[in-house]
């Protein structure tokens, strides 16, 4: 069962950091782009990063550019999304998801959501 999981949401202050944590089942890890999505209530879903298949190629929102980095460890089956310097706008649940190979800006084409990890910015 093809499966994505994420993790390492919480609470944290203005200025805080989070490293949010995407863990693959199911499937090879190392065929598939991976992307990092956010919603909040009352907005669409927005794309924050993705990272190819390969690692060679990332790609961010403008809004998160110079403040979040994507990473793999594919070894680790796992997508990572260090957020440094958190805003109140930052706050959503954080989902992940698959494309096959390449990274997309077309949300439709990824697929395999996780079920998402809460983030919340606040003093």
């Amino acid at each position: 069962q093809v499966r994505l999981v994420e993790s390492g949401g919480g609470l944290v202050q203005p200025g805080g950091s989070l490293r949010l944590s995407c863990v693959g089942s199911g499937f090879t890890l190392d065929t598939w782009a991976i992307g990092w999505f956010r919603r909040t209530p009352g907005k669409e879903r927005e794309g924050i990063s993705c990272i190819s298949s390969s690692g060679s190629s990332t790609n961010y929102l403008d809004s998160v550019k110079g403040r979040f980095t994507i990473s793999r460890d594919n070894a680790k089956k796992t997508v990572y999304l260090q957020m440094n310097s958190l805003k109140t706008e930052d706050a959503a649940v954080y989902y992940c998801a698959r494309r096959h190979r390449d990274c997309s800006t077309v949300i439709e084409t990824f697929g395999s959501w996780g079920q998402g990890t809460q983030v919340a910015v606040s003093s």
